[in-house]
C-alpha cells in the first residue's frame, strides 16, 4: 500500500497532520507493508528567496487584520500542535520553500526522505531557524543522513530536481488539491486536512480491505491553501 501526502514546509496543518497521520499508522495492522511518499506543493512560490519576513507580519498583511489578531490566530494553531506534542513558535520566519522541496527529492533518492521532512519541520516550527540560510539547510540535511556535499551541490544548482518539485504540483492540480496536507491512499482514497489519528486509521484499513475506487474526500479538520490557512476557532 502506497500513502502519497502533498505538503508544503511552511504549512502548520501539514505539520500538524503528519504527527496525526503517523498516529494513525501506528495504530494499524498493516503498517509494515505501507509505502509513505511525500510529495511537493507551494503554498506560496512567489514568496522572497530570503526567509526574512516574521510569520506574525505575514499573517497580518495576508488577512487584513491587526498584529494581535494574527497573535491569537497562531496560538489556536500552536494549542492544535502542542495537542500532538509538537513545539510550535510563532517568532519564525515566512519565505520560499522551493529549496527545501527540491532537497526533499535528493533524499527521497537516499531514502531519507520522511527524515528530512520532520527535520525541516522541527527547525521551522519547533526551533524558528532560518530555512533561507543555505549553511543552515546543508546542517538539516546532513543530520536527516543527505550527505552535506551532495545538499550544497543541489543547492547550487537551481535547477536540480526542480522538474521533479514542478511535477508532483501539477499532479496535485490533477487530483483536485487545493490544498494541503492533502492524503493519497493507493490511488483510491483522498484525505484533505491534518483529520484526526483515527480518520487515517480508517482510511488505511478501508483500502486495505477494498479494492475499489472512491472519492477524495475531506472533513471539517486544518488546510492550507492558496488563501491562507484554516484557524479552529476554539
Amino acid at each position: 500500500m502506497r500513502v502519497e501526502i502533498w505538503s508544503d514546509i511552511a504549512c502548520p496543518w501539514c505539520y500538524i497532520g503528519k504527527a496525526r497521520f503517523e498516529a494513525g499508522l501506528a495504530g494499524f495492522a498493516g503498517r509494515d507493508g505501507v509505502e509513505v511518499v511525500h510529495r511537493s506543493f507551494e503554498l506560496d512560490p512567489g514568496a522572497p528567496a530570503p526567509t526574512d519576513v516574521p510569520v506574525l507580519e505575514m499573517l497580518a498583511a495576508k488577512y487584513g487584520v491587526s498584529r494581535e489578531q494574527a497573535e491569537a490566530m497562531e496560538a489556536r494553531v500552536a494549542d492544535a500542535a502542542r495537542g500532538e506534542g509538537l513545539g510550535y513558535r510563532s517568532d519564525r520566519v515566512h519565505g520560499n520553500t522551493f529549496d527545501l522541496h527540491r532537497l526533499l527529492h535528493l533524499a527521497k533518492a537516499h531514502g531519507v526522505q520522511d527524515a528530512l521532512l520532520g527535520v525541516f519541520y522541527r527547525a521551522n516550527f519547533a526551533e524558528a531557524r532560518p530555512l533561507g540560510d543555505r549553511e543552515t539547510l546543508v546542517a538539516l540535511a546532513a543530520e536527516a543522513g543527505v550527505p552535506a556535499e551532495e545538499a550544497a551541490r543541489v543547492l547550487a544548482d537551481p535547477d536540480a530536481y526542480a522538474d521533479a518539485v514542478r511535477a508532483d504540483e501539477r499532479e496535485a492540480a490533477e487530483l483536485g488539491a487545493t490544498g494541503v496536507p492533502f492524503f493519497v491512499i493507493d490511488r483510491r482514497y483522498g484525505i484533505s486536512g491534518g483529520q484526526p489519528a483515527e480518520v487515517f486509521r480508517e482510511a488505511l484499513e478501508r483500502a486495505y480491505q477494498e479494492g475499489a475506487v472512491q472519492p477524495l474526500a475531506s472533513g471539517d479538520a486544518g488546510v492550507c491553501g492558496d488563501d491562507g490557512c484554516a484557524v479552529p476557532t476554539a
